[in-house]
């Protein structure tokens, strides 16, 4: 990781900076919206407004940020469950997480193209590896006989989003119900 201002490597404390500058981010953002103040952050971290802008010379560079790394551990966690020892329990919990996730994946999309950030170019690498992953674990899941063979990826797609959707303003429990309706949807039938 370099300095966004000199573009020499950062120093540990530096590195250990941008990390609590990031995580008290991404809390004060998922508590009050994008819209917090940057002082808000800088005093939940614990330094001072000019460090948060010496990694960040930008809100918008420092809501990219949080969203970047969102996006890198959900990739991390879909890339650990492609192992998992259940393929369908794995594919149903990578479809669970990324409908939790999607609220907030959503402000801070929509902060970054209301900022003028290109979110083609942001969201290319996940357009990417998405259905290459889901595909995956969804090939396991229907080889192992727990999710039926007439669904593809472009249906998990469809039925994310529309989930993604309902779930921003679904009690938690509706929710809930709600996955276990379409993941049963999903289970390859019992024969009778």
């Amino acid at each position: 990781m370099t300095s966004p201002a000199t573009g020499r490597p950062l120093r540990a404390d530096a590195l250990r900076n941008r990390a609590r500058i990031l995580q008290a981010a991404e809390a004060v953002f998922a508590e009050q919206g994008t819209s917090a103040s940057t002082e808000d952050v800088a005093r939940r971290a614990g330094v001072g407004i000019g460090t948060v802008f010496r990694h960040f010379p930008a809100k918008e560079s420092l809501i990219e940020a949080v969203f970047t790394e969102l996006m890198r551990r959900l990739a991390d966690e879909a890339d650990a469950l492609v192992s998992a020892p259940d393929p369908g329990e794995a594919l149903f919990a990578l479809l669970a997480r990324m409908v939790d996730m999607s609220a907030a994946k959503n402000a801070y999309a929509d902060a970054l193209a209301a900022a003028g950030v290109d979110m083609d170019e942001a969201l290319a690498e996940g357009r990417r590896e998405l259905p290459r992953v889901l595909g995956i674990l969804l090939t396991r899941a229907q080889e192992a006989g727990a999710v039926r063979p007439d669904i593809g990826v472009p249906e998990l797609v469809t039925l994310m989003v529309g989930m993604s959707r309902a779930a921003e303003t679904a009690p938690p429990d509706v929710r809930s119900r709600t996955f276990q309706v379409v993941f049963d949807g999903l289970r390859t039938p019992v024969e009778p």
